[in-house]
């Protein structure tokens, strides 16, 4: 069952993006570490965790776009997903700071000793542990996914006020993070990471199998939802996506059909931000901010919701722009991402992506007509072309 769904999942597109993935993988990595400085083809270290960054937000795209684009739910809240990710990562990375802290505690991190805590709260404890911290960042996500989506799917809470309860869980997250007492570095969050599984996170080699395994990472996922969306159930999915009511009752539990998608996308958010922490070198509650989130829904639009490509090139696409404007033009970079989202909403409904097989679907249509249309030698006698059979 599980290679039947896999064989379904490997569509065309999706084993050309699968194989780019990995060939971007191997070949970034390479061209860092291989060649030298004075190579054309050479990227510097500084691009290496750049390039990982905008990796890891096109996953978040591809994970806000399996439950918008094929589900219907727009969420204003997977950057609460992404930033719990971040944290879980986090804590691991700051449990192996140990002695070389400033504070040289080997239990506690630094921020912890400077608000004179006596011992580790119990819920970073097994932290210090690579794998623990790892199923830490699929488990909270989906647990707090799975919490939140049954009272509101099983209310059926649906459309803008979805919305604003995601938005609104993803605001009191914000809140919570701020304070000291919660035990996450308040304000400051937690930076100042040594180690990664023994090796330091500011080695070249250290980053380029961050940017690898950012790149692997989005690969599967990019397998998990093309096999969600390709399988009966992604049907369903998009059943619920254009006519949730007629879906309802022809006997379909919408409620967790809505669930099962909105749990997977969030644990693909989380490991997105577990991904991301280590190569940007710090998390903080602004990760929590309700328009992180918001710019998320950008990406997705600006690419093609309800495709597996779009979110992907319109995560990395939107944050290479917000990179250039952001150094050159500061000032006017949100402007700039409100008239984006304007003009996409406006003239561009279908994304990128969707303008593209426009293009091609007129393209074709204009090469079949040409085909179709009599020549001069017809026109002249007043002969009617012969009819084609259908391909």
């Amino acid at each position: 069952m599980i290679t039947q769904a896999l064989f379904r999942a490997l569509d065309k597109k999706a084993i050309w993006l699968v194989a780019i993935l990995l060939l971007v993988a191997i070949l970034v990595p390479l061209s860092n570490l291989v060649l030298p400085d004075g190579h054309p083809l050479h990227l510097p270290n500084y691009a290496i965790p750049l390039l990982g960054k905008y990796l890891t937000f096109a996953m978040l795209a591809l994970a806000l776009d399996l439950v918008w684009g094929y589900c219907g739910i727009l969420s204003l809240g997977h950057g609460a997903f992404f930033a719990i990710g971040g944290y879980a990562m986090g804590m691991y990375l700051m449990r192996q700071i140990g002695t070389r802290g400033v504070y040289a505690n080997p239990i506690l991190p630094d921020f912890m000793v400077f608000l004179n805590w006596k011992e580790l709260p119990w819920y970073w404890y097994g932290m210090d542990n690579f794998w623990f911290a790892m199923l830490m960042v699929i488990v909270v996500p989906g647990l707090l996914a799975f919490v939140f989506g049954f009272l509101a799917f099983r209310s059926r809470v649906t459309g803008v006020y979805l919305s604003i309860i995601t938005q609104a869980m993803t605001y009191a997250l914000l809140l919570a993070f701020f304070r000291n007492d919660m035990g996450f570095g308040g304000n400051n969050g937690l930076t100042d990471f040594k180690d990664i599984l023994g090796a330091s996170v500011q080695d070249t080699g250290t980053r380029s199998a961050l940017f690898a395994a950012s790149a692997i990472a989005l690969a599967l996922a990019v397998l998990v939802c093309s096999m969600i969306v390709n399988s009966k159930l992604g049907k369903v999915m998009v059943a619920v996506r254009d006519a949730e009511s007629r879906t309802r009752f022809l006997g379909y539990r919408v409620e967790y059909v809505k669930l099962f998608a909105f749990v997977v996308s969030a644990i693909i958010a989380g490991i997105a931000g577990a991904l991301y922490v280590p190569q940007v070198g710090i998390i903080n509650p602004s990760e929590f901010e309700p328009a992180n989130s918001i710019e998320v829904v950008i990406w997705t639009a600006v690419g093609g919701r309800g495709t597996i490509v779009g979110p992907i090139l319109g995560g990395i696409l939107v944050n290479v722009g917000k990179s250039y404007f952001t150094g050159a033009f500061p000032e006017y970079w949100l402007f700039a991402l409100g008239a984006l989202f304007v003009v996409t909403t406006l003239f561009l409904p279908k994304g990128i992506v969707g303008l593209i097989g426009q293009y091609r679907a007129a393209t074709t249509k204009r090469e079949q007509q040409d085909r179709d249309a009599p020549t001069p030698m017809q026109v002249e006698a007043g002969v009617d072309p012969e009819p084609k059979p259908a391909e």
